[in-house]
């Protein structure tokens, strides 16, 4: 989550060390803060539904991770190219997949998984997939072990070249689109419920992070670049919003899932389409012959969509449960279009929050600790709680967190893996 803590050129290119960019820290920290918010607050009453994960659309909450993955992305091209230079392709890329792994084994120790039986007997009935199918598909599987999992999946080509790198992109996404036809899509979405992806998220994950490599390139400037003039941002904002716009267009078949009044009562107990990511010519035709051009237009992300009962779920949803690429192609985009707001305030006008530097700087030992705070917090601030007692708990809970990161960085400790 905190991959780096300086910025390093280009990879593959012998040009000179480059100036840090503010931004990112900021970015990150940005990131941080939005993650504790919605981790704390999502399952208060007073909270807002947009702050909250619902699976069936892109809320706010759900900008949160692909921001992550882009930060990683970002920071992964410039410390991976820096040790190429310095040490060689063979020394680099074991010492990044020795970090990399010592992520895995910090996410397995951080995301805790119930006893897997009760008795020493109980558990020699069990084969070795019962024991461990659970928590591979959902426990495992969370924030830190798919940031570890989807930079091992970017290794190899995050030091090629751009057209490179898309490529190796938009396979991944179609592997996913495959394996969610197959039997992903509702794996995920059948209980125990995946989360975020499941074991297969990093086809999708990659996406975001990419797409940060990609920025990467644009943004960052040598040292001893002459012009050190901040970049236009005009071309990133237009490739920004062509993400979001074909994350959404992609989307829009999820209105050929939508259920006929006179089907409701029958189709009630079913939660997913039967066919749900490649839709039946049968489904299309129905779906055209009774409705006009703007019945296919899927609603606004953000925009809370019809439920189970009305629409049944598809892989064309945005869904971070399960993944899908329309929801991480328009997060994409959306991380792209806030990093370039923090690279003006930040970089080209040289502003800063304090608070956000702390925690960006920081990440790492934010993310454990929150889950620590937020359970000694909790306690005494009940679920359905007012507003107002509601909010006091949750800036308790913030306080607390930055006290500790603070002290951290004060002492100049930093955990990175």
């Amino acid at each position: 989550m905190n991959p780096t803590s300086q910025h390093d050129m280009s990879l593959g290119s012998q040009k000179p060390a480059t100036e840090r960019l503010a931004s990112l820290d900021q970015f990150r920290g940005y990131t941080v803060v939005g993650m504790l918010l919605v981790n704390y607050f999502g399952d208060y009453a007073a909270c807002a539904q947009v702050l909250k994960h619902s699976h069936d659309y892109c809320s706010y909450a759900d900008t949160i991770m692909p921001q992550f993955l882009f930060a990683v992305g970002f920071a992964l091209r410039l410390t991976f190219g820096r040790r190429m230079q310095t040490q060689g392709s063979s020394v680099a890329y074991a010492r990044m997949i020795r970090r990399l792994l010592g992520l895995v084994l910090v996410s397995l120790v951080v995301y805790t998984v119930d006893q897997r039986a009760a008795t020493w007997e109980q558990l020699k009935e069990l084969n070795v997939w019962q024991i461990i199918s659970e928590p591979i598909k959902r426990q495992w599987f969370q924030t830190l072990m798919h940031i570890a999992v989807t930079s091992l999946w970017l290794l190899p080509v995050v030091h090629r070249p751009a057209r490179i790198r898309v490529a190796w992109m938009v396979g991944s996404a179609a592997t996913h689109v495959f394996l969610s036809y197959c039997f992903n899509f509702a794996w995920t979405n059948t209980p125990p419920n995946a989360i975020d992806g499941g074991p297969f998220g990093f086809l999708t994950w990659c996406i975001p992070a990419i797409v940060g490599t990609l920025a990467c390139d644009y943004f960052v400037q040598p040292r001893d670049s002459r012009e050190n003039q901040p970049r236009s941002v005009g071309p990133v904002v237009l490739a920004a919003m062509g993400l979001m716009l074909l994350g959404y267009v992609m989307s829009c078949p999820t209105r050929l899932y939508d259920v006929p009044e006179s089907q409701r009562e029958t189709l009630v107990k079913s939660k997913l389409a039967d066919d749900p990511v490649w839709p039946t010519p049968e489904r299309i035709h129905a779906k055209r012959a009774t409705s006009a051009f703007t019945a296919l237009l899927a609603e606004p992300p953000f925009v809370k969509p019809p439920n189970e009962t009305e629409r049944k779920w598809n892989y064309w949803m945005m869904s971070q449960r399960a993944g899908t690429l329309t929801y991480l192609t328009f997060t994409a985009g959306f991380s792209l279009l806030v990093f370039v707001l923090f690279y003006i305030v930040c970089d080209v006008y040289k502003m800063q929050l304090p608070f956000f530097r702390t925690f960006g700087t920081n990440a790492l030992v934010a993310y454990i600790l929150h889950a620590m705070v937020s359970s000694a917090v909790q306690p005494f601030f009940p679920k359905d709680s007012p507003a107002w007692f509601a909010y006091m708990g949750l800036g308790i809970f913030f306080l607390i967190t930055w006290l500790f990161v603070k002290q951290l960085e004060k002492q100049g400790a930093f955990l990175r893996v």
